[in-house]
């Protein structure tokens, strides 16, 4: 199964998409009956190589204008590439933007800002004359006042090292600016700009921050001293930042972190704690983590037994892995772990055995309760035991005298645990003999064991006997008041799991990631094909009554699929025929299977194409996203699969968009939005193909972040600036997914339209998990402190290291969002942590290597990723153990 990551994709300049020709067509604007008057100002955005991003802002100045449309002429060589917020067209070197068919109107002082991008042969030049509807737009077209942003304005420097602000203008030079950054005479003169003490800015770079770097000499008093840099440019306000000497002379002694300093390790199995340095060591520091010659000699250290960290890394956590042994015996058993280093105090950290050989009184598990039988047919449920016996158990199934006898236990009567495969869930098969009757009977089946409290399950016959093909009316919320398909095989994995009863019956989405998974299944814990999951959750469906049961299908088989990254590609290229094998071999045999009648009792929600057309908001740089982008390969693709599925009259259809740390910057929220409503107006049946959207897909981003708000501030700086959510206007999916559902709306969807959050890996509990908001007054410590999201950076996405399971998945949980999902079946990995080879189409993702240093997208951040990974959608027990443990709400 091919997953399910969403890199983090910020793109300070949109690089748009051309909205296609399905957009819808306005008629041409006529003369105005009223005055018409206006103001613009236009601005590049971007500036690089032979192109460059503009926006048009225009204000009415006038009375209410109908069907607007704004003129100008362009610089000889001006190329336009695609535009948004309004439908842009050149001829020659004029170009018209005209207003988009949702929304055609313009009142009385009303703003547009419609942008584009360009290329251009010999001039980047600013037009300077533009009109509304024919009319010139004489008002004042002003240029922003310039001054200097510098960001931070107070830094701290580590004693025998260096720190860097950064120096931007707030507006476009019409020439080149030199800016200086100057050490006071005065304060402590160890203090000094070793690099950027003088920078240029351009036309065309104005906008990007450059570094200044401060560097602290090394000292032998104990004193933080002080220093003010001045940032000066002729004719602007100069800036103060003061810089802050992090003493290493002083009192503040090095320590060792360690987190935490006891564990629980599952017999057979493993557990982790972190360890890192309190504060910069001048040369490499050396940790070792040795067991204790006393106590369980079961528990070893199997994994970091010796760590380096180095004055540039001290701060990061490096795990250290427990193995506990299997053993015969009953006693949980203790070991100390000595974590040590030359000179500091020695932390000792208590790791303790959770013996699976007792760990309770005993009992019969039986996954499910209830199972549907179809007539003709068989079902099954499993049983084992909950702890190991002493000596050999004998468990019964019999079917009671009552209730309908053509439910007969065909197979596993009697079934034998010993204390060697007790834990083994063992099946029991269910017939259902033909008749001719039109009634879905019911018959008791007791599970009992000598000594032990039997379990009694509910086994309901699936009539073959009615009139298949009656649908219900296409419902508003398909999740409201019905029950989720629980994947029997995803089911079994995370039963086996310690702890992994308790949400075994959750309901997980099936991924459909490649031609052969529609008959024989994925990989992992998805061993069936579409057909076997459709029949099994019409079983469950005849067990749940008059309760309607919904099944999540994953449609996840683009070609060039995930096109920005690795892990998750898949087995199609647009190049190799790739488009058409999508549609005839792909999604016209999956709308083939949806469309038989006697599925009709079932409500499918199509999850479709997660991380494909955001990546033609944001990555259009990278090669296949450009090929998906130019050929139109990703948004035909989409659209077909809309229109196939939307025929079905119990499919509802969710589309992917992305999660707030990719689309909540301004410059790429709008874009995605009209970019699926283009998409969806060019699928047969248009925008009413769509039932939904669904963020946060097999993501990690908080549902909620309660203890600081995105417009709140801290120290005099606002939470936007913050390293964490660097300008976004979203800190998590709630607010990204409420808001993104009104501009959808906007942008000409329904207003019916329902949001899907993923909640499967975004609980973010445990002990790391923050309990209030920070005290506090620098601003990324404040961030840092008080959020929910314990990645080390928002863009790592690949088997996040402290994740826990979120919100369980229900109905109608919030205001727009039709349900929590947990659609990433927790315990499926996002990749590999090196590389595998596999003929499933998967690329070896660094961003799943724990070594990693990052990239351009994470900040050259550790990834954060879990060690040790199996490749994409293949069971991880660790992750599934640790998400269990970090589970919020807690189990």
């Amino acid at each position: 199964m091919g997953p399910h990551k969403s890199s983090w994709r910020r793109a300070l300049t949109a690089v748009a998409v051309t909205l296609l020709a399905g957009v819808g067509l306005v008629a041409s604007p006529t003369a105005a009956n009223a005055a018409v008057a206006c103001q613009v100002t236009y601005t590049k955005t971007w500036e690089g190589g032979n192109g460059f991003g503009a926006q048009v802002r225009l204000q009415n100045l006038g009375d209410p204008v109908s069907n607007w449309r704004i003129t100008y002429t362009a610089a000889a060589g001006q190329s336009l590439q695609n535009g948004w917020e309004g439908t842009w067209s050149q001829s020659g070197s004029n170009i018209t933007i005209d207003a988009p068919s949702y929304a055609p109107n313009l009142a009385a002082n009303a703003v547009v800002q419609p942008g584009a991008n360009f290329t251009f042969t010999s001039s980047s030049t600013n037009p300077t004359a533009f009109s509304l509807n024919g009319t010139p737009c004489t008002g004042s077209n002003p240029q922003p006042t310039q001054s200097l942003v510098v960001t931070p304005t107070s830094v701290s420097v580590p004693e025998g090292g260096t720190a860097t602000y950064s120096v931007r203008l707030n507006a476009q030079p019409t020439s080149n600016v030199t800016v200086t950054s100057t050490a006071a005479s005065g304060g402590d003169t160890n203090l000094t700009v070793s690099g950027g003490a003088s920078l240029t800015f351009t036309s065309a770079n104005w906008a990007t921050p450059q570094n200044v770097t401060v560097a602290a000499a090394e000292d032998a008093d104990t004193t933080n001293g002080t220093r003010t840099i001045t940032v000066a440019s002729a004719g602007l306000t100069s800036v103060s930042v003061t810089a802050t000497e992090a003493d290493n002379d002083t009192a503040q002694t090095q320590s060792l972190v360690v987190t935490p300093t006891s564990v629980s390790v599952p017999e057979g199995g493993t557990a982790t704690y972190s360890v890192r340095l309190a504060i910069a060591p001048s040369a490499n520091v050396t940790v070792t983590n040795t067991a204790a010659s006393g106590g369980d000699a079961n528990l070893t250290v199997s994994g970091g037994a010796s760590l380096t960290f180095t004055p540039a890394n001290f701060a990061t956590p490096q795990n250290v892995t427990i193995a506990a042994a299997e053993d015969t015996d009953t006693t949980n058993g203790t070991r100390t772990i000595n974590v040590a280093s030359s000179g500091l105090t020695t932390v000792p950290v208590t790791a303790t055995e959770a013996d699976n050989d007792t760990t309770g009184t005993q009992s019969l598990v039986v996954t499910p309760t209830s199972v549907g039988v179809p007539e003709g047919g068989t079902a099954t449920y499993s049983v084992r035991l909950a702890i190991a016996p002493s000596a050999n158990v004998t468990v019964t199934n019999t079917a009671a005298s009552g209730g309908d006898a053509n439910l007969t236990v065909s197979g596993g009567a009697s079934l034998t645990f010993t204390p060697a495969n007790f834990a083994t869930p063992q099946n029991v098969t269910i017939a259902a003999a033909e008749d001719t009757d039109q009634t879905n009977g019911t018959r008791t089946i007791t599970v009992a064991s000598s000594g032990l409290t039997s379990v009694s399950v509910t086994a309901t016959e699936v009539d073959n006997d009615t009139t298949p093909g009656t649908y219900e009316p296409h419902q508003d919320n398909p999740f409201a008041g019905a029950t989720g398909y629980v994947n029997p095989d995803w089911s079994a994995q995370a039963a086996s799991e310690p702890g992994g009863s308790a949400v075994a019956n959750v309901s997980t989405g099936v991924w459909l990631d490649r031609i052969a998974a529609i008959t024989s299944g994925s990989a992992g814990s998805n061993s069936k094909g579409l057909r076997d999951h459709l029949d099994l959750a019409l079983q469950q469906d005849a067990a749940n009554g008059a309760t309607k049961t919904i099944i999540q299908i994953v449609i996840y088989n683009l070609p060039n699929r995930d096109c920005s990254a690795l892990a998750s590609n898949g087995e199609l290229l647009i190049a190799q025929n790739g488009l058409n094998r999508y549609k005839t071999e792909y999604i016209d045999v999956i709308a083939a299977i949806m469309a038989d009648p006697k599925y009709a009792p079932l409500r499918i929600a199509a999850i479709i194409e997660i991380d494909s057309l955001p990546n033609l908001i944001t990555n259009t740089n990278v090669a296949k996203c450009q090929e998906a982008q130019q050929t139109g390969a990703y948004v035909q693709g989409v659209a077909y699969a809309l229109g196939k599925l939307h025929a079905i009259p119990n499919v509802y259809n969710y589309v992917d968009a992305g999660h707030h740390g990719w689309l909540g910057w301004d410059t790429n929220f709008g874009p995605s939005s009209q970019l699926f409503s283009s998409t969806a107006n060019s699928a047969t049946g248009g925008r009413a193909t769509v039932d939904g959207f669904i963020t946060n897909t097999a993501n990690y981003s908080a549902l909620t972040e309660p203890y600081f708000t995105v417009g709140g501030s801290v120290n005099g700086q606002q939470i936007r600036q913050s390293s964490w959510v660097d300008w976004n206007f979203y800190i998590d999916e709630l607010s990204f997914a409420q808001a993104f559902r009104q501009r959808l709306i906007q942008d000409g969807f329904s207003s019916n339209i329902g949001m899907l959050i993923d909640t499967s890996r975004n609980g973010w509990g445990g002990s790391a998990r923050p309990t209030g908001p920070s005290t506090s007054t620098d601003l990324n410590t404040f961030v840092n402190q008080s959020r929910i999201d314990r990645r080390i950076h928002a863009g790592n996405w690949c088997n996040q290291s402290g994740a826990g399971l979120g919100e369980r998945p229900r109905a109608n949980p919030a205001t727009g969002i039709d349900a929590y999902v947990w659609i990433k079946p927790p315990g499926e990995s996002d990749g590999s942590s090196s590389a595998i080879p596999n003929d499933e189409g998967k690329g070896f993702d660094r961003m799943c290597d724990p070594t990693y240093g990052g990239n351009e997208r994470n900040g050259n951040s550790a990834t954060g990723a879990l060690a040790n990974s199996p490749l994409s959608g293949h069971w991880f027990s660790a992750q599934f153990r640790q998400l269990l443990q970090n589970a919020y709400p807690p189990l």
